[in-house]
């Protein structure tokens, strides 16, 4: 199978990007901005399994790396994180949303 994935990563200050910009260069990917990545990715079963293994074969990772999968399946967009986790968003508290509230009913 082939789809049209979008990859978004962060290595870290230290994280092998030469490995990533390596792959993602093979992969014929272009450039969606700072750490995103457009590409058209072939597998067999899973695509996510499949590309967490392939990306893991080519690039060190470490504990600061994080790598977001965005796809679409069965008529809906998803994403998901390959290596690392969702962290604090830097923005929070930024908005005008964050207006303080009285604890009162």
């Amino acid at each position: 199978m082939q789809s049209t994935i979008w990859l978004s990563y962060d290595l870290g200050a230290v994280g092998d990007y030469e490995g990533m910009y390596t792959w993602l260069d093979d992969q014929g990917a272009e450039e969606c901005g700072s750490g995103l990545a457009v590409l058209r990715y072939s597998y067999e079963n899973d695509l996510a399994e499949s590309l967490k293994r392939e990306i893991s074969s080519a690039v060190s990772l470490n504990k600061h790396s994080r790598i977001y999968l965005i796809f679409r399946q069965n008529g809906k967009t998803k994403g998901r994180y390959l290596v690392g986790r969702r962290h604090g968003a830097p923005w929070v508290g930024f908005g005008n949303n964050n207006e303080p509230r009285d604890d009162e009913d």
